[in-house]
């Protein structure tokens, strides 16, 4: 019995790790969402045909994820950030790393950047991030610190407390 017991916890245990994505980088967005954590997706995204790289972004006080989809640019990768509320690119250069709308090629797939979610003041102050080229890591984590405040209402997608 005491065997059972033990072997049941166990594969109780391995099945729990089995499930969770692996854990990449956390931080501060500064905006209502809290704090973020990034992960690397289950599964890769298929767009097109093709399979892609994806990372899971989460936040501290709302429900919503963002995945983040990493595909090849011209001279860069670009990162397709995929969410409910509001989707966008974000795309650098050897010069900069910055926010785009999506490109027509993802109607198709059902993806489209919408007026009515994007907070368009904020859409051009990240028109330029940052300077010169990062890894994935550190563009995600301008990404997810940065997503929130492309929202209009950040506050419609934040978790209410009591």
């Amino acid at each position: 019995m005491k065997r059972l017991f033990i072997a049941a916890l166990l594969l109780a245990a391995i099945s729990n790790v089995s499930f969770t994505r692996e854990f990449v980088a956390g931080g501060k967005t500064h905006s209502a969402l809290g704090d973020y954590k990034i992960e690397i997706a289950d599964n890769p995204v298929t767009l097109n045909g093709q399979d892609y790289k994806a990372f899971v972004i989460s936040y501290e006080n709302s429900p919503i994820e963002v995945k983040v989809v990493i595909t090849k640019g011209k001279k860069c990768k670009n990162y397709l950030v995929l969410s409910d509320k509001l989707s966008v690119q974000y795309v650098c250069n050897e010069n900069y790393f910055g926010v785009e709308m999506l490109d027509k090629s993802l109607s198709g797939n059902g993806f489209a950047t919408t007026g009515e979610s994007l907070n368009r003041s904020e859409y051009f102050h990240q028109k330029k991030l940052a300077a010169g080229k990062r890894g994935e890591v550190e563009n995600a984590q301008l990404i997810a610190a940065y997503f929130p405040m492309l929202l209009r209402n950040d506050m419609d997608v934040t978790a209410t407390l009591k």
